[in-house]
């Protein structure tokens, strides 16, 4: 990931969490036909329930 020079640690931190979003929910994985969220949901197990 690349960011351009930042002029505080906030506006980092914002550039940073809009691209995670874009990555893990926007963008398109073309093999896949799935973002992330979606490609890897069905290959994980269902969360154990905690007693």
């Amino acid at each position: 990931m690349f960011l351009p020079a930042c002029d505080s640690v906030n506006e980092a931190h914002r550039l940073t969490m809009h691209y995670l979003d874009w990555s893990n929910q926007a963008r398109p994985h073309s093999q896949l036909n799935k973002t992330p969220d979606k490609a890897y949901a069905v290959m994980m197990p269902p969360p154990e329930h905690a007693a």
